[in-house]
């Protein structure tokens, strides 16, 4: 099958995955702008968000194709990167030194997405398993109630130094994630045909909006409770 035996059909596939995994962050960060919103006006539109996305059949089917679709393209991105240093051989160093107008991110996609995937388990562990987890198992994974999963966002970032770590520890992947991205939704666009010398100055810059704004939403969250525990220790 040539989605599988081509090195095009490999592009092709991890540049499906890597769009619909982007989608995916960008609804997830403008659901966690709501807990900035709720802390700040006194709302519930998170843990409302969270109700609707819960133990719910749909939400366990979105999380199942969320995760093969992270599988797939981390797998189909190591074969790539396998099959490329190989095609190289010894002459892969004097390559990568001649390759002056590749950027950064680019020769270092598959470093990032280790990074990346190494804090999407963490985070999976922090929220996912406190969360939808507990809900479905009926298992004890914190001391919260797992359908109040503003509570939960708020205890680990606000808890005193503990906190500061993971908001750092957090920025530093959002920081891997922004050029895994800038580099990956260009390059996508680019797989799936947009890639003449008059669209790739546009869809380079499409890729760096689009990075700037995934990370962004995060970001905001970050900086928020990080700056709220700074004061909570500081009062």
């Amino acid at each position: 099958m040539w989605l599988k035996d081509s090195s095009i059909g490999r592009k092709l596939v991890m540049s499906i995955t890597g769009t619909f995994l982007v989608l995916f962050l960008l609804f997830h960060g403008s659901m966690n702008l709501c807990l900035v919103i709720d802390d700040i006006f006194g709302t519930s539109a998170y843990n409302w968000i969270c109700s609707m996305l819960g133990a719910n059949w749909y939400a366990v089917i979105g999380t199942l194709i969320l995760a093969l679709a992270v599988v797939v393209h981390f797998a189909y991105a190591i074969v790539l990167t396998v099959q490329n240093r190989r095609a190289r051989g010894n002459d892969r160093y004097a390559v990568e030194a001649r390759q002056e107008g590749v950027d950064w991110a680019s020769k270092n996609m598959l470093a990032l997405g280790i990074i990346v995937l190494g804090f999407l388990v963490l985070h999976l562990y922090n929220f996912w398993f406190k969360m939808q987890f507990a809900e479905l198992t009926g298992i004890e994974t914190s001391m919260f109630d797992p359908q109040d999963g503003s509570a939960i966002v708020k205890a680990l970032f606000t808890d005193g130094w503990c906190g500061i770590v993971y908001c750092l520890l957090y920025i530093v992947w959002l920081c891997a994630l922004w050029f895994h991205l800038s580099h990956g939704v260009w390059s996508a666009m680019q797989t799936m045909g947009l890639s003449n010398n008059k669209w790739l100055p546009r869809i380079k810059v499409i890729g760096t909006v689009v990075a700037t704004l995934t990370v962004g939403l995060f970001m905001v969250v970050i900086l928020y409770f990080l700056g709220v525990n700074i004061g909570q220790m500081c009062a």
